[in-house]
């Protein structure tokens, strides 16, 4: 009976159990392992998951708003293309290294570059000597373009002479121009046509144009040559500007055309010039079709029409601050260096030009404190003494040594500042030309000479001292080809201690921390 009690309290147990138990499974009793500690380990593992989840989801949000950042500043490098690039650069592979070396795309050179030369057979002769003191055939290409065949095409250091197409479908009905021009409006898309290989600009210029090929490569750097540009610069004539417009690159002072853009240009323009029979030149045509395209015209004060007679001297002392990089019209002005023919003024300007062509022409204004004067160095070119103090405000604007190309405006036509040449006696220029200037390898110094031009001056009265004594002034200039890489400022200048008698010594360079261009005055 015991037995038999002992198994139904046993039952009993049992079934009380699994009444207790949730799952219906009887409890573990004494002595069991408790089934607890599963559920513990699958707590723990969620809470790891789900930490793991979280650190991870944060850590992407902040790289995506990094990379983000990093995006809208032009000026930082990208984070995320650093990583990628990092990442590319080093490939491990069988235990050994393989580089992959990223090059940087090659800077704009001349060699990039294609000129279109317009010329004509009738004054082909005289001109082609101004494209030979530019054009060098071992590292430029160009081409000159003739209305027709002339009797002697050698070489000669020149570009070779193609004939341009014949225009006569074309409509032209501008009673006092040429149609001439329609020809030579259609010189960069001839020159495209010719399928030269790695180019990257066209530039356009007359046979009377002078580029300053160093600057000219050194402004197009500045542009993207993959994308539409078209450049070049005004007349200085406001008259002639109204005439045609202030949006267009005048052709003699030469005017660059990104490849991409003369691809464009060709593809539309014999259409655009049937458009315009009325026009009068080949820039006002080639402007209309920019129109049409959609491109303005970038500004750069580098190139010069000089449209203007007589003596350019006023134009070329006072140099915006900007580089030289053509000059035109040199059959109608005066030779820039007086008692030399043309040709040899501008042959003297290029021996400084091959020294430091970034500095060529570029203003510097300083004063001599002791004898109360005003000193103007344009490098390469001349400086002038002044008695007295000119502010630079002054100083920096063109003297009006020349004639508008409408010889009966007044000053009013030009299209920018002028200042009027002074009627003092006392206040007259003494004006010192090149004469001749070196280099200094071992100093890396330029060491140009500019000889007193001997003129009669009128009488002065003032109690100071006179710069008819000088009889040269020696300037000393280390050549500086990064000098457009910077913002623009001009050069100062400083007027040193010479121990020569009639001799000024002057230094040009940088402008030292907190050196400015002024003379003391008292309050």
């Amino acid at each position: 009976m015991k037995g038999t009690q002992n198994n139904k309290d046993s039952g009993e147990k049992v079934i009380w159990d699994q009444m207790r138990s949730s799952t219906g499974n009887p409890l573990p009793g004494p002595g069991s392992q408790s089934p607890r500690a599963t559920p513990k380990l699958l707590v723990w593992l969620i809470l790891f998951v789900s930490v793991t989840y979280i650190v991870y989801t944060l850590k992407l949000v902040s790289n995506s708003r990094a990379a983000c950042s990093d995006l809208d500043d032009p000026f930082s490098t990208p984070r995320h293309l650093a990583t990628t690039s990092a990442l590319l650069t080093t490939n491990v592979t069988d235990d050994r290294t393989v580089q992959i070396v990223h090059r940087e795309p090659e800077q704009t050179s001349v060699k990039h570059i294609v000129f279109g030369i317009a010329a004509s057979a009738k004054l082909w002769s005289q001109r082609k000597n101004y494209i030979k003191l530019w054009y060098k055939p071992d590292t430029m290409r160009g081409i000159v373009w003739l209305d027709r065949a002339v009797a002697n095409q050698t070489r000669e250091g020149l570009p070779p002479i193609k004939i341009s197409g014949d225009t006569s479908e074309f409509g032209y009905s501008n009673k006092q121009g040429h149609r001439s021009a329609i020809r030579i409006s259609r010189i960069v898309s001839e020159t495209l046509r010719l399928g030269l290989k790695d180019v990257r600009w066209f530039v356009m210029g007359d046979d009377d144009t002078v580029f300053i090929t160093d600057n000219l490569v050194r402004v197009l750097r500045k542009y993207d040559h993959t994308q539409y540009y078209y450049i070049g610069s005004l007349s200085e004539s406001h008259l002639q500007n109204i005439f045609f417009s202030y949006g267009m690159a005048y052709g003699g002072g030469g005017f660059a055309i990104s490849y991409p853009l003369a691809k464009a240009l060709s593809k539309m323009q014999d259409r655009c010039i049937q458009r315009y029979p009325g026009l009068y030149g080949s820039d006002d045509r080639m402007q209309a079709c920019m129109a049409e395209l959609g491109v303005p015209l970038t500004k750069e004060l580098g190139f010069h029409q000089y449209d203007v007679y007589g003596n350019l001297f006023g134009l070329l002392a006072a140099h915006p601050v900007a580089p030289l990089v053509t000059m035109h019209h040199l059959d109608v002005v005066e030779p820039i260096f007086p008692n030399v023919t043309r040709v040899q003024a501008l042959q003297r300007l290029m021996v400084p030009v091959k020294l430091d062509s970034a500095g060529i022409m570029q203003q510097s204004i300083c004063y001599d404190k002791s004898r109360s004067w005003t000193i103007s160095v344009s490098w390469g070119f001349a400086v002038q003494i002044f008695r007295g103090v000119f502010s630079p405000r002054e100083m920096e604007m063109p003297s009006r040594t020349f004639l508008n190309w409408y010889r009966r405006a007044d000053y009013t036509a030009y299209a920018f500042n002028t200042r009027p040449v002074s009627r003092n006696p006392c206040q007259k220029p003494f004006v010192f030309y090149l004469s001749k200037v070196k280099f200094n390898s071992t100093m890396n110094t330029t060491f140009s000479e500019y000889v007193q031009h001997r003129v009669p001056h009128p009488l002065c009265k003032w109690k100071m001292a006179d710069p008819a004594a000088f009889e040269k002034v020696e300037v000393y200039k280390k050549p500086d080809p990064q000098l457009w890489n910077r913002s623009p400022r001009r050069n100062c200048c400083r007027v040193r201690n010479s121990k020569k008698k009639g001799t000024m010594v002057i230094d040009v360079g940088l402008c030292n921390e907190g050196e400015i261009s002024e003379i003391a005055t008292t309050i």
